[in-house]
């Protein structure tokens, strides 16, 4: 197996940077489309065979130095107890969002090989089949997944989510409690099952001010962290919208930070120092530019990349739906010839 992004995680020496792109199974394949075309998007999780197919699927196509788990970051708040839909255009609803003590109380915490089989049955069968590269778990950061079940889905200004944490202190850090739990369980079922690292994805950390992401965020997902280092696998945590947030994100305790593309890379790497390694952070949307341009834009990413502990390329946030297949292949393409020493 090409441990080149292990490597680069641990911020050990590395022959070329390397590069995956986070919703590198999506809508933009081809190949993907056409399976969902027989299956909706959450049958598609639950279904392992198909859930390793789309997850290989970028592997083969792209060249990328490593597999992510196809699954949704909100799989395992519906073994909580909640009801989860997903519409076009709209993204997850869930029912009955979690607004009182009671509320939280009702929430279960199932063991995954009981509430989520199916994802440690599709871990299993992709450590069976993928033999190039390592293979990503993941889970949503406590906060960001407290917003979807505060919010009952999406939000643009997390009003009920903040009101929660301001006016009742109790409710939101007994919830937050309950999701950390229950976070640090599914991904250790995750390491237990095959992966060879782990992502936690903090989307809407940046909804919050430095000081408040300090007090009611940050302490549950140091002691997620906390608990996974003793298994012995590079936990990455990306931060979204994370400028003002990084010296408090990097006090986490994770081995590499994900960076958003709003944040200058090498501006983060001053930041953050040479005690972990940094992942990103090109704009999705540079895909959509010249050949030109985007090499230029890849080449600068690489070089400022290089002043980290360790560097993997990546986007600054999930790939487009819309964006041309090739383009795709050709950054990764890039990355390789650019970086290569």
């Amino acid at each position: 197996m090409n441990d080149t992004f292990l490597r680069a995680c641990r911020g050990e020496g590395v022959d070329y940077t390397p590069v995956w792109i986070m919703r590198q199974a999506g809508r933009y394949l081809p190949q993907y489309r056409r399976v969902r075309e027989r299956v909706d998007f959450l049958t598609l999780c639950k279904t392992p065979e198909l859930a390793a197919e789309v997850t290989l699927q970028p592997v083969e196509f792209l060249g990328v130095d490593a597999a992510i788990l196809f699954s949704d970051i909100l799989i395992p708040v519906e073994a909580m107890g909640m009801r989860l839909r997903f519409y076009d255009r709209k993204g997850p609803v869930l029912s009955r969002p979690v607004r009182t003590l009671d509320d939280v109380r009702r929430l279960r915490l199932a063991a995954p090989e009981e509430g989520v089989p199916f994802v440690l049955e599709t871990i299993r069968i992709l450590r069976r089949r993928l033999k190039r590269v390592p293979l990503i778990g993941f889970a949503g950061a406590p906060f960001t997944i407290a917003t979807y079940m505060i919010e009952g889905g999406g939000s643009k200004s997390f009003l009920n989510t903040k009101a929660l944490m301001y006016s009742s202190g109790e409710t939101y850090h007994a919830l937050m409690r309950k999701i950390t739990d229950m976070t640090i369980t599914y991904l250790t079922s995750q390491v237990k099952a095959g992966v060879h690292a782990v992502q936690i994805f903090d989307s809407w950390a940046g909804a919050l001010a430095p000081d408040d992401y300090k007090a009611y965020s940050m302490p549950y997902v140091k002691e997620t962290i906390k608990a996974l280092k003793p298994l012995g696998v590079p936990v990455i945590y990306f931060v979204n919208n994370c400028g003002g947030l990084l010296e408090y994100a990097r006090a986490a305790g994770a081995d590499v930070i994900g960076i958003d593309w709003r944040v200058d890379i090498g501006s983060a790497v001053r930041r953050l120092g040479q005690r972990v390694s940094v992942q990103g952070n090109l704009d999705p949307c540079a895909l959509f530019s010249s050949v030109g341009v985007l090499k230029a834009k890849v080449a600068d990413t690489i070089n400022k990349g290089r002043r980290a502990r360790g560097h993997i390329f990546n986007l600054g946030h999930g790939i487009l739906p819309e964006t041309p297949p090739d383009a795709a292949k050709a950054l990764v393409e890039m990355v390789h010839e650019l970086s290569s020493r």
